[in-house]
């Protein structure tokens, strides 16, 4: 998807893609290095998908960390660690990390690629295993327990998904 976004005072283009992977990792060093390798002046971000509540919620969370960065209110030095910071709604970088982050074995990935061309998901499948965009879908009871969310604001909210889109937005007001 194509994202206009405006950045200091100017409109922009991003091509942000976003998917879902069933993997096995079996050598995470590995595996990141293989990402480094790839960078083609894309930002390849990639999170444990069981934080993730929905593909809207990680396109809104890409798109606060891209004008995070514009108006200089980033948290983390990188596009794809505030892209991470942004979904999981916190502050804290370690946080994020320990609730998004993604480690060897069989996970369910979400790949946000920003700036990438069109045949990266086809890398990274080759990479990551099967594309499986079905991991994206929320799992209220899951995402309950990890952002520590109440029934009464689900209830608010309308839902998991809202209330965590509304989460990333409430860390513009905390910078």
């Amino acid at each position: 998807m194509v994202e206009i976004i405006q950045t200091n005072n100017k409109i922009e283009e991003f091509n942000i893609q976003i998917a879902g992977f069933k993997s096995e990792i079996k050598d995470f060093k590995k595996l990141i290095n293989e990402l480094a390798k790839l960078n083609n002046g894309c930002i390849i971000q990639l999170m444990n998908a069981e934080g993730i509540a929905g593909r809207k919620h990680a396109a809104n969370a890409a798109i606060h960390a891209i004008k995070s960065f514009s108006r200089n209110e980033n948290i983390a030095n990188s596009l794809g660690l505030e892209i991470c910071v942004r979904t999981s709604g916190q502050r804290q970088i370690s946080q994020a990390l320990k609730m998004l982050g993604i480690t060897s074995g069989n996970i369910n990935v979400c790949a946000v690629a920003i700036g990438c061309d069109d045949t990266i998901m086809q890398t990274l499948t080759s990479m990551l295993g099967e594309r499986d965009d079905a991991v994206l879908e929320p799992e209220e009871d899951k995402l309950k327990k990890l952002y520590n969310i109440t029934e009464i604001e689900v209830h608010t909210a309308g839902n998991v998904s809202n209330l965590l889109i509304e989460r990333t937005a409430l860390l513009i007001t905390e910078t």
